[in-house]
């Protein structure tokens, strides 16, 4: 009973502070100035199939990743589009950002010729001007916003062969499949928008992501049973998924992994979202007489 007496009195201080998050001029983060808002699609909770990132052995040989099915708790809110070279050229402006190597002829169209550290920079210069927090995607986030525009990157190897050669070779060609090279940028919107919402996933434009490559043994029973993660190559997120090294800044010039490499380099970030407890913590200090602002 004391129990139930405790939850039942912390109830409506519970709903106090929801209801107070709702009340005009009560809120848990400042208001983003129009000039720093991007469009951001909310991809809605769910759960998806993922084929793990990475190199993977068994009884010695190279075989294909596992296939895990996942589930996204919170959801996603990621950039609808890839970062501009005029957005990024404001982070250039202030000294923040080193200038990018790609080709920008026109400033609508993404900024390419970025590597990791030039995506991480623009992702927290961006941040402290619009008073959100932005972030690269994990692997596993940009598979699940992509959706139907992934392409299962298995090779259907299944430890046949212990020649290394065969898995690079067999990755090459099939990621060459109908990829005829298209190197300059494309506006915006030009790949259309996948069934969640976001636009120019699977175009010419590669995205950086958070996720360190990894060599992975796998035991008798599918399991991963050891790991090595060398986080000076990062996964990137396109057609293909690519592993490139973290200060690879134009993919054709080379530095992937294995495999083809991308096209070009780019950026879409995440926005993280606040937790129910840090917009709590922000009312308990409008309570106490500190507003936010």
């Amino acid at each position: 009973m004391k129990r139930a007496f405790a939850l039942c009195a912390g109830a409506p201080v519970v709903a106090l502070a929801v209801a107070a998050l709702a009340l005009p001029g009560i809120r848990a983060s400042a208001e983003v100035d129009p000039q720093w808002a991007a469009e951001v699609v909310a991809v809605a909770p769910g759960t998806f199939a993922y084929r793990l990132p990475g190199e993977y052995i068994a009884a010695n040989k190279p075989t294909d990743a596992p296939l895990r099915h996942m589930g996204v708790g919170r959801g996603v809110q990621i950039m609808k589009y890839q970062v501009t070279a005029a957005d990024y050229a404001r982070c250039v402006t202030e000294a923040r950002c080193k200038k990018a190597d790609g080709n920008q002829a026109a400033a609508d169209l993404p900024v390419t010729g970025v590597d990791f550290r030039d995506a991480n920079d623009y992702a927290a210069w961006l941040s402290e001007k619009s008073g959100q927090q932005w972030r690269l995607p994990s692997d596993a986030e940009w598979v699940y916003m992509a959706a139907e525009r992934v392409r299962d990157d298995t090779l259907k190897l299944n430890g046949n062969d212990a020649n290394p050669a065969t898995r690079w070779l067999a990755r090459y060609r099939k990621e060459s499949e109908n990829a005829a090279p298209d190197p300059q940028p494309k506006p915006r919107g030009s790949f259309g928008t996948n069934s969640k919402g976001v636009a120019d996933i699977g175009g010419n434009v590669w995205d950086w992501t958070s996720t360190c490559y990894n060599r992975s043994t796998l035991d008798t029973g599918g399991s991963v049973s050891q790991s090595v993660e060398n986080c000076g190559v990062r996964v990137a997120g396109g057609k293909h998924r690519a592993y490139m090294s973290f200060f690879i800044r134009d993919g054709k010039s080379g530095g992937c992994a294995a495999g083809m490499a991308p096209h070009n380099l780019g950026i879409r970030l995440v926005q993280e979202q606040p937790s129910y407890l840090s917009k709590l913590k922000a009312l308990v200090g409008w309570k106490a007489g500190a507003p936010s602002v």
